[in-house]
Parts: structure tokens; sequence; C-alpha cells
């Protein structure tokens, strides 16, 4: 399992192009934590590639010939037990970034990306937290999307389920705080902050901090 520091990080590379899934396969694989598990040509061998290897964390191409990264995100996210996935682009203005952050993706990488970085990304990921901060997020938005009216609406009545400290919560996320900086914020122990955090996620069926800053962003409120 992922965060056992018996196991390591289990990881499945998926890339049309095969240097890049050599070098991605050296980069991790200089790591004790990380394994790389398996590869993978075209988003749909996504499916067959999961079951067989099981990996915690996908490394996930965008452009691809058949089934491109951003399908192949939306069909594993959208099943219950699914590895976190994390996109790959040469443009860290995508509109296809956003798409796959807004279905589940827990961030994004440019494929220039130092490999120090590269590790510390899949070890975020594989331990529950988002690769980008939603700074980042919010300038890729401003970059290739400002939300509609109607999707305005939309955001707003899903933060209207959740409570009034649970809203803090959310839009403390929205903002790029850690639990830690939460914690002190609004004075309450880190515990009681992971706890308003799962809440936040199961009522707004969510995936991830990153989709609770997107949708934040979408209501008008940051």
């Amino acid at each position: 399992m992922a965060g056992d520091a018996a196991a390591p990080i289990r990881v499945l590379i998926v890339d049309d192009d095969a240097l890049v899934r050599a070098g991605l396969t050296m980069i991790l694989s200089s790591a004790a934590d990380v394994e790389v598990v398996g590869e993978a040509a075209d988003g749909v061998e996504v499916p067959g590639a999961v079951a067989a290897h099981r990996p915690d964390v996908v490394l996930m191409d965008i452009r691809m010939p058949r089934i491109d990264g951003l399908a192949a995100t939306e069909a594993l996210r959208a099943r219950g037990g699914s590895p976190e996935v994390i996109v790959l682009t040469t443009f860290d203005a995508d509109e296809f970034v956003l798409r796959a952050l807004r279905a589940g993706a827990s961030g994004f990488l440019l494929k220039d990306t130092p490999p120090v970085e590269i590790l510390r990304a899949v070890r975020r990921v594989a331990n529950g937290e988002a690769t980008l901060s939603p700074t980042v997020t919010r300038q890729l938005i401003a970059h290739v999307a400002a939300p509609a009216v109607p999707s305005r609406g939309r955001a707003t009545e899903q933060l209207d389920r959740l409570s009034e400290r649970e809203r803090e919560v959310a839009l403390a996320i929205a903002q790029g705080k850690s639990n830690a900086e939460i914690s002190t914020e609004l004075h309450m122990s880190v515990a009681t902050v992971k706890a308003h955090v799962s809440r936040v996620l199961t009522k707004l069926d969510l995936n991830n901090r990153v989709q609770v800053a997107l949708l934040v962003h979408d209501a008008g409120l940051a």
C-alpha cells in the first residue's frame, strides 16, 4: 500500500512515446521507495494495465492517438478504488489539463520537470496530497477557461451542502493552505481538520483537494 514504509509506491507510466516512458522509468527507478510496475502506450491499454499491475499512482500522458489521457483519466477515476493520476503535458496552460483535474486527477507535471520534482510529486500523490497548489490551479483556469454563469450557479448549490465550518475549510483549501495551516487559522486540531476535509469531499462527491479548489473558484469565491 502507498504510505507503507515497507512497500514501495507502485507506478504505472502511460505515454505513447517510448523514449519518454524509458526516461521516466529511469528517473523513478532511481528511488528506493518507488517501483515502476508497468507501462502502457495508449489510453486504451490503461484498464488492463491497472488491473494487472495494481499501481498506486498513474503518470498519464494527455495526448495519445486512440484514447487520450483525458478520457482514460475520466474512466479510471469514475471507478471505485482507482489509483491516483498525475497527468503529463508539454504545456502548463492546456485546457485538457484543466479537464483532467476536474475529472479527478491529483495534479499535473510538465514533461521537462526536474527528476527530483517528479519523485516528490509521486510521493505527495501517494500520500493523498495534490501535486500543485491551488494558486497554480487558478493560474491554469485563468489561461484556459472562465466559469460560465450556469457553472457558477451549480458550484454555489454544491457548496451550500456544507456546514458553516466545512465551508470555511473548503475556502482554506482553495487558498492553498495545508491541514496544519488550517488548524492554526480555524483553531482546531489537525485531526479535526482532516475529518472536516473528508466530510467536504464526501458531501461534494469529489476525489481530492484540487477539485475542491476548482469548485470554490467556479462559485466565484477564490
